[in-house]
């Protein structure tokens, strides 16, 4: 049995954790602990699969590029992102760890 809170990384790590907890065809489940970073200047997502995100601890805010605000998230809050809906992760909270679980999926294609 594995924690997902096991083996997080110091509060002042300089650099985000990325830990793949499950990978089965077109579905990953993965834990991203933040500790007070954000998307590089300019810098947009733009994914091929679909991402429902959890935010199980902590803060952060969150933008998609067609909205002129970031949503702020706090720990429990969760959202979906579409396949190719451009996002950035704005702010995450520099005093507190902040734990994701993002669940990436690969849509099914379309019937002929």
């Amino acid at each position: 049995m594995d924690n997902l809170f096991a083996n997080l990384p110091p509060p002042d790590s300089p650099t985000e954790q990325f830990l793949q907890l499950l990978v089965q065809p077109g579905l990953t489940i993965e834990r991203i602990v933040s500790t007070g970073q954000s998307s590089p200047p300019g810098f947009w997502y733009d994914q091929p699969e679909g991402e429902w995100v959890l935010l199980v601890q902590g803060e952060a805010g969150l933008r998609f590029a067609d909205e002129t605000q970031a949503r702020q998230l706090k720990a429990g809050d969760y959202l979906h992102i579409a396949p190719h809906r451009r996002h950035r992760v704005d702010w995450t909270s520099p005093d507190q760890t902040s734990v994701w679980l993002a669940v990436h999926y690969h849509p099914a294609p379309l019937p002929e």
